[in-house]
């Protein structure tokens, strides 16, 4: 099918960076949350990401005004009824995904696609709770979306080979590398990814190390370009204990366990750099600005 209107559920970080992709490769954008103080905030940081692209020289001021102008702000779901794809990008929880894609079934055209930029919740268990499994899939952007050329794209068992093209030709006029994947817990990026940044934090648990110690030894070590502790930060801690939740629920596998600390710290609501404290303590900018 020809994919011309997108909608965007959920005007976060993901979901604002994910309606400025799509709105930059020329497509037309409703991005809908629940609140209008979300949907402005999500609208004014794409605002804020053309605006770096412009002084950069990568995009000139009417390309900016061009394609803030193929975005719509909303908080009526009703909005998304004649779009072609809807990609839900909301909280990390099974049951609020879920009923979102049965209140968007009643209302978006049958023809549409449903994809979820889930991280790890399984799209075959979503796919199941509407009436369109075959036109659902998962279509995992990496953080942040404007500068990262990954897209995890996970078929559901009942996907079909029509979405899957439909999806991976989207994601390529986005700018993207679409990579294919089966449906299992974590997929391949997280589930690769969250136990070793879950087995960075047992290393501090247990008083292997300091959080700078352990992301100094891995940024020197092995080269990574953000040590696993402050990654985790950037993720958002409930985040990252939601997906260690999947894997260890999915796998039955106690390698999965999440650390105590993780759970810890998300009781205590120091979820990272996006609330100013979770390993690290953050500035206005998001900068680093001491240990927690």
């Amino acid at each position: 099918m020809q994919i011309q209107k997108i909608a965007v559920i959920g005007a976060g970080q993901m979901g604002s960076g994910i309606a400025q992709v799509a709105a930059q490769a020329g497509y037309t954008v409703v991005l809908r949350d629940i609140k209008d103080e979300f949907v402005q905030k999500g609208v004014s940081g794409i605002d804020k990401s053309l605006s770096k692209f412009v002084e950069k020289g990568k995009l000139t001021a009417d390309q900016k005004t061009q394609i803030m102008g193929r975005i719509t702000g909303t908080t009526d779901l009703k909005a998304c009824a004649d779009v072609d794809l809807v990609v839900e990008a909301i909280i990390e929880n099974a049951d609020l995904k879920k009923k979102l894609f049965q209140d968007l079934d009643a209302i978006v055209k049958p023809s549409a696609i449903f994809a979820s930029n889930t991280s790890s919740i399984p799209i075959t268990e979503m796919a199941a709770a509407t009436k369109r499994a075959r036109q659902f899939i998962g279509m995992h952007f990496m953080n942040p979306v404007p500068l990262m050329q990954l897209v995890e794209v996970i078929r559901g068992h009942d996907t079909s080979p029509e979405t899957a093209q439909a999806v991976l030709d989207a994601a390529r006029k986005m700018g993207k590398t679409p990579v294919e994947c089966n449906d299992y817990p974590g997929f391949v990026s997280n589930r690769v990814l969250l136990p070793m940044l879950n087995e960075a934090m047992f290393a501090v648990h247990e008083g292997v190390a300091t959080p700078e110690a352990v992301d100094a030894i891995m940024k020197m070590g092995m080269n990574h370009p953000m040590g696993p502790l402050q990654l985790a930060d950037f993720i958002g801690l409930d985040t990252c204990l939601a997906i260690m939740n999947v894997l260890y629920e999915g796998f039955k596998d106690s390698k999965y366990r999440p650390c105590p600390l993780l759970v810890k710290k998300v009781q205590a609501g120091h979820l990272g750099r996006k609330v100013g404290k979770g390993f690290y303590k953050y500035d206005d900018k998001g900068n680093i600005a001491g240990m927690a």
